[in-house]
């Protein structure tokens, strides 16, 4: 302990170890400070308190009725201290509390269910999630995670960490496919109606096809255009038409036999998945818990 001894915590805590050891030269020994500091800081809480702690006579130290009350209240607040300090020092090594997560519409529904496996990994975790497809500002709106596709803003503020590769592709229910035929190639995708997403630009986004060497885009003349990327899988399986959407939104349809990969030879790369973390102190457990989650589990779907 320092040898002033002035904040009223630092006073309490030398109040208290007097009464444990019933003796100033004692608890000095044990606070690493002198006896008349411990002396003086036990004066200074007396005067701050207005009334005697001890009865203080040659041979011994003893506690006064009000210091007896004092003692009981001074030790449950330091307990409930060192709980508090404990229960910190454990968020630190141990992902504890609530993380703030905001996810684009249709990946945070294919990782919604994923998230039943982290919260039975570490079950004093929360979770609070945001599944929208608009740049969300992390540091402003206070999200400790924030996972967005492709091209960032640079931001020193911010640390990203990326999750994933992404392939786009062309799908569409066999329901559909029944109705209007195969497809052979990419010539007969001018026979078949279209699902189009319009970007947050607002502009309609074609189709990037990978044509024998070369890669292209397609536009076509859209029978359904959606801003909702989620509404535009739903729209695929409904039997709508064909769209291109991303590999690992499609997977969990294809799988389930509700959409058809069409002309796989035709894919191309997508954008990357980051995660995007608000700078500060070093990672805290809980969210690195979640990042890790995110990583792991967008690896998984591709396997």
């Amino acid at each position: 302990m320092n040898e002033r001894i002035d904040a009223p915590m630092a006073e309490i805590a030398v109040f208290v170890a007097v009464a444990q050891t019933g003796s100033f030269t004692r608890a000095a020994e044990d606070l690493g400070s002198s006896k008349s500091n411990v002396g003086k800081a036990v004066q200074r809480l007396e005067n701050r308190l207005g009334t005697k702690l001890f009865q203080r006579t040659t041979r011994a130290v003893r506690l006064t009725e009000d210091g007896e009350t004092y003692l009981a209240a001074a030790q449950d607040a330091l307990d409930g201290l060192r709980e508090a300090e404990q229960q910190l020092a454990a968020r630190r090594s141990e992902p504890v509390g609530r993380v703030k997560i905001d996810l684009p519409a249709g990946f945070g529904r294919l990782l919604l269910p994923s998230f039943i496996q982290l919260r039975e990994k570490y079950p004093k975790l929360t979770l609070e999630m945001a599944l929208t497809d608009r740049m969300s500002d992390p540091v402003g709106e206070g999200w400790d995670v924030v996972v967005r596709i492709g091209t960032l803003p640079q931001d020193s503020e911010l640390t990203v960490r990326k999750l994933c590769d992404l392939r786009l592709g062309l799908y569409a229910s066999p329901d559909y496919l029944e109705r209007r035929g195969k497809v052979m190639s990419l010539a007969a995708l001018t026979d078949h109606d279209a699902i189009v997403f319009r970007g947050p630009s607002g502009r309609l986004r074609a189709w990037t096809v990978q044509d024998g060497t070369h890669i292209r885009e397609v536009s076509l003349s859209p029978v359904l255009v959606l801003a909702d990327g989620q509404a535009l899988v739903e729209a695929a399986v409904a039997g709508f038409g064909i769209t291109q959407i991303l590999d690992r939104v499609a997977l969990p349809y294809v799988r389930s036999g509700r959409l058809i990969h069409l002309l796989p030879e035709a894919d191309t790369d997508g954008p990357p998945v980051h995660a995007i973390i608000s700078l500060g102190q070093k990672m805290a457990a809980k969210t690195r818990a979640v990042v890790n989650h995110l990583a792991d589990t967008l690896q998984q779907t591709a396997e």
